[in-house]
């Protein structure tokens, strides 16, 4: 009896979900805890529709992945259903690993462990589970495949992650810019010399791809309300963790409480027990948590967990150069009368960083494009747009969160 099932999708339509393979991986319990897991973190306190979550994102990629492949295959290029499938499996896991509000404690949650890493040891948990089945989409996701544009399909400028996220955020968060053709973009890719390219006449949808990607990331995903948000988040982490090392007892599920508790590192997610542990982590853990800690009794904690639940937020000073450390030593002074009277207390209330907008990444490849049968050009050399600096380089802004004014509300 068949499985075959069809998601509707608000982005996609229509979503077939094979027999097989992909259709069990779903069902599995990793898959389903990324329902719970916010695909855009903190951006819904800004953007109020932005409440998707990463499985939607998951299965969106999946099919972009599909519509890829099969218009390569119309192409002449050699693309076995074992490699589709396989591929498939590679995006649909790609972002298994992601933890609670996804990049946003990415490496907070566990120290400097990046979420593609994590991906990989929940994949190669599942291969072991699944007899091997997966050993082909392992290959691909970490490039070890002899075809390497099913790789850049994974993890490349223009891979099949990208065009859906950038599609989904912007319509949950209603900001057009991030609206792009993605359909002519599939249509337009093609494979030369086992690397992705676009055709000639595709480069105009690519540039609006570009440009806006860079828009999301500086109206959406480094919108200052955000970051100030993510900030206070990543506070209360830090404190958290700082009392449970001073042997505080604070609530937390038992999972959260592990990750709370231990400095687990990259070789600790080989353990099932670990990982497992890891993927009982979702929002509602952290979420369950704050709202006991509101009234925690370290005034710290408090302070921030009730900030955080009330929508009382850091005001947010960008900067395209270092703030003096004059000038934050004064918004740390004015920060005083509103934090809690202990000399450990500002660190927690005026935070000053650096956030990076990188307009195109070329360790994941370049954008190639295709004039005739064989001659290939990057994008920024044909453009007749991007050549600026602005899209090209790497932009750097200085930020620095601190109180105005605070007044104490009970939850």
């Amino acid at each position: 009896m068949t499985k075959k099932k069809i998601v509707n999708d608000p982005i996609h339509g229509f979503i077939d979900i094979p027999d097989g393979l992909i259709y069990e991986l779903l069902e599995h319990p990793y898959l389903q805890r990324l329902r719970n897991i916010s695909q855009m973190g903190l951006s819904y306190l800004v953007y109020p529709g932005a409440c998707h979550s990463r499985f939607s994102h998951a299965l969106g990629s999946m099919h972009l992945m599909r519509q890829t492949l099969l218009s390569l295959q119309s192409k002449g290029h050699d693309v076995s259903q074992d490699e589709m499938e396989a591929a498939m499996c590679a995006i649909l896991l790609h972002d298994v690993g992601h933890g609670p509000f996804s990049h946003t404690l990415e490496y907070s949650m566990v120290e400097n462990i990046p979420h593609e890493a994590l991906s990989l040891a929940f994949m190669q948990r599942l291969n072991s589970l699944f007899d091997g089945r997966l050993t082909t989409a392992i290959a691909i996701f970490d490039g070890s495949y002899p075809k390497k544009f099913l790789h850049r399909l994974v993890s490349g400028q223009l891979d099949v992650d990208r065009l859906d996220y950038l599609s989904r955020d912007s319509f949950f968060s209603g900001v057009a810019e991030g609206m792009i053709g993605l359909e002519r973009i599939i249509k337009m890719l093609d494979v030369v010399d086992d690397e992705l390219v676009v055709e000639a006449k595709g480069i105009y949808s690519v540039e609006k791809f570009l440009i806006s990607r860079r828009m999301m990331y500086w109206q959406v995903y480094l919108h200052k309300t955000v970051l100030s948000a993510e900030q206070l988040l990543l506070q209360i982490l830090r404190r958290a963790k700082t009392l449970v090392a001073r042997g505080a007892t604070l609530f937390a599920s038992p999972a959260l409480q592990l990750f709370l508790q231990r400095r687990v590192t990259i070789a600790d997610f080989a353990r099932p027990d670990v990982l497992d542990a890891f993927a009982r982590l979702d929002d509602s853990d952290v979420n369950s948590a704050i709202k006991v800690w509101c009234r925690a009794d370290d005034a710290i904690l408090a302070q921030l967990c009730t900030m955080l639940v009330a929508r009382r937020l850091f005001k947010v000073e960008l900067s395209p150069t270092p703030f003096a450390e004059g000038y934050v030593d004064a918004l740390k002074q004015r920060t005083r009368p509103f934090i809690p009277p202990t000399p450990e207390a500002l660190p927690y209330f005026v935070v000053s960083d650096c956030i990076v907008n990188k307009g195109y990444d070329e360790e994941t490849g370049k954008i190639q494009i295709r004039f005739g049968k064989a001659e290939l050009r990057d994008v920024y050399d044909v453009s007749d747009m991007l050549g600026a600096q602005a899209f090209s380089g790497v932009t750097k802004k200085y930020f620095v969160c601190y109180l105005t004014d605070y007044t104490a509300v009970k939850w």
